[in-house]
């Protein structure tokens, strides 16, 4: 499947804020939001006057919705009928969708440090959903389901460095879900409610960029 293959700051960048694309890199000076918060390109501290139409607000968050879980319109527009499919706010399912999503579940439980580097996890076989092999980051979790590092895969050093480290001790995982440090696995207790996403995104303009 395609994917975004270029520098991931530049999304940020062109966002205006933290993306969290790069891990701990987003929490340093290091970080391109502290360094130069403004779009990229010859003219991006220019654009960065402009008042947006409000086409381009809703246009916006949904592009940065889209960024923040690495999905390409498409993909993320097949989840919008989903979710205006499904009885609820169709803003607040559409994000809890995207939360179910097995990168992000993985990345959430800590065995990564970006939803990037989950999705290469993913993709490389390193995880089972309910002892089952699962190598599709799209994949959606339910309630009840358990994912686990695949037997195998224990024993490569990057989850021996994980787990001997401690990291996965100390990490707060979201409510919604629950983690065995020492099984190197993990439990989706129930489905996420809004209040507990941590993201500054307003859904309801994505809802209204759908529906015009």
């Amino acid at each position: 499947m395609a994917r975004y293959r270029g520098p991931v700051c530049k999304l940020c960048r062109r966002e205006g804020v933290k993306l969290m694309l790069k891990g701990e890199r987003c929490f340093s000076p290091k970080c391109a939001i502290e360094r130069r918060n403004y779009p990229p390109g010859q003219h991006g501290q220019a654009f960065r006057r402009r008042q947006l139409s409000d086409f381009g607000v809703r246009q916006r968050e949904k592009q940065k919705v889209r960024r923040i879980y690495g999905v390409l319109e498409r993909q993320f527009r097949r989840y919008y009928g989903i979710a205006a499919r499904t009885k609820g706010q169709t803003g607040a399912t559409l994000l809890q969708l995207m939360e179910r999503r097995l990168d992000n579940v993985v990345y959430r439980l800590g065995f990564a440090d970006s939803r990037k580097q989950a999705r290469q996890l993913v993709r490389h076989g390193h995880f089972t959903v309910n002892g089952r092999k699962t190598n599709i980051p799209s994949f959606i979790v339910k309630a009840g389901d358990e994912i686990s590092v695949r037997e195998g895969s224990r024993k490569r050093t990057y989850f021996k460095d994980l787990e001997a480290s401690g990291i996965l001790r100390k990490k707060q995982v979201p409510d919604w879900l629950s983690l065995d440090a020492g099984a190197l696995s993990g439990r989706v207790l129930r489905l996420p409610d809004r209040s507990e996403l941590d993201l500054a995104i307003n859904e309801q303009l994505i809802v209204e960029f759908y529906s015009r």
